[in-house]
């Protein structure tokens, strides 16, 4: 199986391609848009600011990708920062429009949780799973992954498959059809973050469509 791992210049790539690895699933890091076509699944991977992000998106045209490969099926996941590029827009240090692959906005974190709470929110936190996926299959409730972000996915219910309590209701994990995220970061997670790994390496794509539409 063929496996990208999108390089538009920011994020720490080198973990996400050592788990992968480690689970039998090795991905490639390419900024070559064929490679990417030419793969069976995709990683979004990301660390950093959203305006600069989706900005080396736009110039190195991968956006376009991403989006093109979105909608002919092909399983994306979008990871801490790449999750939050999948959604409508930002409000990370102004206004920025995302590649608007799920409904929902990104907001600061500061205004909503309570004072003794530090932000960033950085450190293992637990999964509380709202419904079944393919992604969270073997995933027990409660399960702890590991988080470290300041800005948040908010307006997204339909796509929350499972949630984190940080003072306020975290999307940890959204899907839609063949396009999710996990806010936290699996390949620092442990043997969770290495089941959502391989569960997303091996999900079918008519198991995608089910869990997305009931059916």
């Amino acid at each position: 199986m063929k496996i990208a791992i999108v390089d538009y210049g920011v994020g720490n790539l080198f973990s996400l391609k050592s788990s992968l690895q480690r689970i039998g699933c090795p991905g490639e890091v390419t900024s070559d848009p064929e490679a990417i076509r030419a793969a069976e699944r995709i990683f979004l991977p990301g660390v950093g600011a959203f305006g600069d992000a989706i900005e080396k998106l736009r110039a190195t045209g991968l956006d376009r990708v991403v989006r093109e490969q979105a909608a002919a099926g092909k399983p994306l996941l979008g990871i801490c920062l790449g999750m939050q590029l999948l959604f409508e827009e930002s409000a990370e240090y102004g206004r920025y429009e995302g590649l608007g692959l799920l409904q929902g906005r990104i907001a600061d974190l500061r205004p909503v949780v309570p004072p003794e709470l530090k932000v960033p929110h950085m450190g293992w936190n637990s999964l509380s799973i709202r419904r079944p996926h393919p992604l969270l299959a073997g995933i027990s409730q409660g399960s702890f992954v590991y988080f470290v972000h300041s800005f948040y996915a908010a307006d997204c219910d339909p796509s929350q498959i499972a949630t984190a309590d940080y003072g306020v209701t975290i999307a940890a994990v959204v899907a839609e059809g063949n396009v999710m995220g996990c806010q936290f970061h699996p390949e620092k997670s442990g043997d969770v973050g290495l089941r959502i790994l391989k569960n997303f390496c091996e999900c079918d794509r008519e198991a995608l469509h089910a869990a997305f539409t009931g059916n």
